[in-house]
């Protein structure tokens, strides 16, 4: 079919972000839980199927797999197995904390790449933000992910006040050192981060300034428009800055679909999602599940807008 979605603002949808669970092994007081409120049964490996197989058919080519953390699940490598043949990219974001004993069966079943969630090597500053101390295990993780081929390996580092913002210099020589790509990302007021918002919100505008001012090339993505700076020492940066930003809304071309089965069309809110599991698990045609997509797209639109 590949009749490719488009939504009303002209923005064409190419992934889908499926979150596989809520469940986490890790407490990161910021975390948004991909936007999930009181989430009901996971989705089971043929309704996620299901759903990248309806994705595929619309023209979408990229599905990313997220948590809560995806590696709690089992059936993880089954799930990378069975969607892999649908699109041409799957690709997770993990803690890592479980990746060790699982990056070469992942990579095997057709997983692509990884972002780790990896805010901090200072192991007291690690357990403040995750209430755990595991450092250890994520960097074992991200060591067998490299090892065993996945590519690129991007860490996520939400970037803090207080709390991680001076370590910056040294996650980039971190990165620069495993050949990973750091991604700097903006502490959002988001969920459990409306809270802290104020206390802990650092502005990476004048750090984008800079790396804008040092890098020997910048590539400018096409999600969100977001901008990776090549570092004269082969440092790769990438700065995600969401909030309040027109443009990361303008270039969104995501699609989520919540551990229980709905789809959501925006991270930012939850009033307008559009129910997938109970159709398949009700039995309804193949026309039907489409439609759904289509009505989920029918109901995107700019969360932030100039």
């Amino acid at each position: 079919m590949n009749q490719n979605l488009v939504d009303s603002y002209g923005r064409p949808i190419n992934s889908l972000r499926i979150s596989l669970t809520q469940r986490c092994n890790f407490n990161c007081f910021f975390c948004h839980q991909e936007g999930e409120h009181n989430p009901g049964e996971e989705l089971t490996v043929d309704e996620i199927e299901a759903s990248v197989s309806i994705a595929a058919e619309l023209g979408i080519t990229k599905v990313k797999l997220t948590g809560g953390e995806p590696l709690l699940r089992d059936d993880v490598v089954e799930v990378v197995r069975r969607i892999s043949p649908h699109v041409e990219e799957v690709s997770m974001t993990t803690n890592a904390s479980l990746l060790e004993e699982k990056a070469c069966s992942l990579k095997e079943a057709g997983l692509r790449r990884v972002n780790v969630s990896f805010h901090t090597l200072n192991p007291e500053g690690f357990k403040e933000i995750t209430g755990c101390s595991d450092e250890d295990l994520v960097r074992r993780g991200v060591e067998a992910a490299l090892g065993c081929g996945l590519h690129p390996v991007k860490l996520n580092m939400v970037v803090m006040k207080g709390v991680n913002a001076d370590e910056i210099p040294e996650m980039i020589r971190f990165s620069r050192e495993t050949g990973t790509v750091l991604q700097l990302i903006e502490f959002q007021e988001l969920e459990n981060g409306v809270e802290y918002y104020e206390k802990y919100h650092y502005d990476l505008k004048p750090v984008e300034a800079e790396l804008e001012r040092k890098a020997v090339r910048v590539v400018e993505r096409e999600l969100h428009r977001r901008r990776v700076y090549h570092l004269v020492d082969g440092a790769q940066v990438e700065v995600v800055r969401p909030m309040h930003n027109s443009r990361f809304c303008a270039y969104c071309t995501r699609l989520r679909l919540t551990s229980d089965g709905r789809l959501k069309p925006c991270l930012m809110r939850d009033d307008n999602l559009v129910p997938f599991a109970e159709l398949v698990r009700a039995g309804e045609p193949r026309e039907r599940l489409v439609e759904a997509f289509r009505e989920a797209v029918a109901r995107r639109e700019p969360y932030w807008r100039d």
